[in-house]
């Protein structure tokens, strides 16, 4: 399924999986819990600041943040929190759906992080680590075995 590859922008990807799980809570007519609002809340306020502090090491950079053209990247990140995750963008959306999986009350909604978590591995993952390999070889092998994928 190589069509796929490195064609849906993960910010597209979140958004249709995010409403998905909204479509099936609202189906479900679950009434979440005040509580739950709140964790779910605060579960995705703390996914939009990691991807955020991805976003911002790629600007400090100077490097494109289009996951779609990954090969125009001109430098390899590894500062702030590119040192404890290689796809702190990706681990953010991932967060932000776990919250809104929470915030829903839903236990179907939980198919969405895992969908979005499979997804993003293989179709976007996988191909820009083979580009990064290319571009930035031995440094980026050694990034690899340094620092977790997630």
């Amino acid at each position: 399924m190589k069509v796929l590859e490195n064609k849906i922008p993960p910010p597209i990807v979140m958004s249709i999986i995010g409403a998905a799980m909204v479509s099936t809570s609202f189906f479900a007519q679950n009434t979440p819990h005040p509580a739950q609002i709140g964790i779910g809340s605060a579960i995705i306020f703390a996914g939009f600041s990691l991807a955020g502090l991805g976003v911002r090491e790629f600007r400090k950079s100077k490097t494109t943040i289009n996951p779609v053209m990954v090969d125009s990247a001109v430098v390899l990140v590894t500062s702030g929190v590119f040192r404890r995750t290689r796809n702190p963008m990706y681990l953010g959306f991932a967060v932000m759906l776990v919250g809104l999986a929470i915030a829903l009350r839903n236990p179907l909604a939980f198919v969405g992080p895992l969908a979005f978590f499979l997804y993003i591995n293989k179709f976007q993952i996988g191909p820009e680590e083979r580009a990064m390999e290319r571009r930035f070889g031995a440094a980026y092998k050694e990034y690899k075995q340094t620092v977790r994928r997630w």
